[in-house]
């Protein structure tokens, strides 16, 4: 999973493709278990658009889609922002969420 700049978030939420961004601090544990879930997703996912972003280089990514914690995926598709999870149960759980956007 690539670390984003603006752009690239930018490009990919208005995209017509659907994109995932998950957003994390590098202090947070929780985030770090969450990160190593959606590294599994990715693989089991390859053609899904999936970036990561630090809140702390990014905050205002946080105000502009309201954004409450960390670690939270935010799930955009032809532009719309369609979910946030910020429960990240198991891959199976990610997979299933996932998919029910397409």
């Amino acid at each position: 999973m690539q670390e984003w700049s603006q752009l690239e978030i930018e490009e990919a939420v208005n995209g017509q493709e659907t994109a995932l961004i998950y957003l994390y601090t590098p202090m947070c544990g929780t985030c770090q278990m969450a990160g190593k879930m959606l590294t599994v997703t990715e693989q089991l996912l390859p053609d899904q658009k999936i970036g990561k972003a630090d809140l702390n280089y990014m905050p205002q990514l946080a105000e502009q889609w309201g954004v409450e914690s960390v670690p939270c995926l935010l799930i955009f598709k032809e532009g719309n922002l369609q979910g946030k999870l910020y429960a990240f149960r198991s891959v199976p759980y990610l997979l299933d969420r996932i998919r029910s956007i397409y």
